[in-house]
């Protein structure tokens, strides 16, 4: 029974009736929840026709064994934590070809989680801001996070732990493609010898007293106590003190100079080509350059097949994304053969209605077209959540439906992620098989991954129909 006057609620709020929104919060009755299962059964894309192009770039691929064909996967936490992402890049990699890892960011100079076959270390201090909280002046470009350094020197070394993803290409991403970084793949130890000042101590003796401890090294009494932060003259047996010295002894500094190599500028990037793979890269920064901005990084090889990109930024919203046109304007860098959004799980805390929602993803959607109108698009409706650790997220529930009854006016096709999942009716059942977190928002790394084999078992079903039209 609960369940019907929750539908009941939901049709009532979508078309404007209720006056609060917060009317639309049920509490869940997981008894009633468990009797519900996954709707694998249902597992398709719908619209495919909106990505009929990409399937042909696909299949000329098959073909000719040879080229690239890069997909390029935009979320908030659920595609950061790249586990639906790294999924996905092993299924298509598997199936066509592994063209390289894609966009990458030291997000953990950034303070945040990081993609694992990448590791990111830096030297220097840095400034970080993700575009939730960022202003519009702020470079928020393709990562979705402005980084800049606050000190004068810096480096950022970058080494790609898993063999499967070595490169050959490097391509850097700046606001307005400025010069702003070198790329050092070597470097020279030099040693220093200088002279610091010599620490003397003295371990206090007993009947031993501070003044004659003084005169024992010539100090002055007034001296010794301060270099110990000492108040009076008592002092206790066994305690080291610092001896006041103007003696000096040598000292061995390891200074380290970055050997930089030459980037070719195109438009939208500075790149390198190498003959060998390379594991490992420092970036430092140019020294004609006084801006320091960094919005990612491309990495790709010499073989055919996919690059499959993840971009995501953990809290965040379409409208975060459409802040900042400098993301649309770096987008084509990657350049896209199909973009994926899976947004819409931190407008639901928003509260936000379904048109609102669909208002900013339409937005997300036109600015994409604009700058990159060779890609095609799918958009994943969001998973289901609880909201508030307690109530039925009914506002997903309306996502999923704006993003399914739009699809064809506005030229996309559609996973039903929540439909797959079976909806906010099963999200203890999810629970209970382990696939979710438990905040029973984010998902577990076993129910990412399970995500990314459905995702890719349909959309391997529907290139599969295309392929016998040929």
């Amino acid at each position: 029974m609960k369940n019907r006057l929750l539908f009941i609620i939901v049709f009532f709020t979508s078309f404007g009736f209720a006056q609060e929104v917060d009317s639309t919060l049920v509490e869940i009755d997981s008894t009633v929840i468990d009797s519900v299962d996954l709707k694998f059964d249902k597992n398709s894309l719908q619209n495919t026709s909106a990505i009929v192009a990409f399937y042909e770039r696909l299949y000329q691929l098959e073909q000719s064994k040879s080229g690239t064909v890069n997909v390029v996967h935009i979320g908030d936490s659920h595609i950061q934590a790249d586990l639906f992402t790294a999924q996905m890049r092993n299924k298509m990699q598997a199936t066509f070809g592994n063209a390289g890892f894609g966009f990458t960011f030291p997000y953990s100079v950034a303070k945040t989680n990081n993609s694992a076959p990448i590791r990111f270390s830096a030297m220097g201090n840095f400034q970080s801001v993700r575009n939730l909280y960022a202003d519009e002046v702020q470079p928020v470009g393709l990562s979705g996070i402005a980084l800049e350094p606050t000190s004068a020197e810096f480096s950022i070394q970058m080494e790609v732990k898993d063999s499967r993803y070595h490169f050959t290409h490097l391509k850097i991403i700046t606001p307005q493609n400025t010069h702003s970084f070198a790329v050092s793949l070597a470097q020279k130890n030099t040693i220093i010898t200088t002279k610091v000042p010599k620490r003397v101590t003295h371990k206090i003796k007993p009947g031993e007293v501070l003044g004659g401890i003084a005169d024992k090294y010539n100090v002055a009494l007034k001296a010794l106590k301060k270099a110990n932060g000492l108040k009076s003259d008592l002092i206790r047996d066994g305690k080291i003190l610092t001896i006041p010295s103007k003696k000096t002894q040598p000292k061995q500094i390891t200074k380290t100079t970055f050997i930089p190599i030459d980037l070719s500028k195109t438009v939208l990037t500075h790149e390198y080509a190498s003959e060998q793979p390379l594991d490992k890269i420092t970036i430092i920064p140019n020294p004609n350059s006084n801006s320091f901005s960094l919005n990612g990084l491309i990495l790709s090889n010499n073989s055919s097949g996919i690059t499959y990109s993840g971009i995501g930024v953990n809290g965040a919203k379409c409208s975060d994304y459409n802040k900042f046109p400098l993301f649309y304007e770096q987008l084509p860098a990657l350049q896209p053969d199909l973009i994926v959004i899976s947004l819409g799980t931190n407008e639901s805390f928003d509260k936000q209605s379904g048109e609102a929602y669909f208002n900013q993803l339409d937005q997300m959607i036109a600015a994409i077209k604009a700058k990159a109108p060779m890609a095609t698009l799918v958009v994943t409706t969001p998973p289901p959540s609880v909201l508030h650790r307690k109530y039925t997220n009914t506002f997903i529930a309306d996502y999923a439906l704006k993003i399914k009854e739009n699809a064809h006016a506005k030229g996309y096709a559609v996973w039903d992620l929540f439909e797959v999942f079976g909806g906010n009716a099963n999200i203890f059942k999810n629970a209970a098989k382990g696939l979710m977190a438990r905040d029973k928002v984010h998902y577990s790394k076993m129910g990412y991954e399970k995500q990314a084999d459905l995702f890719f078992e349909a959309f391997l079903q529907s290139y599969e129909t295309y392929k016998s039209t040929k």
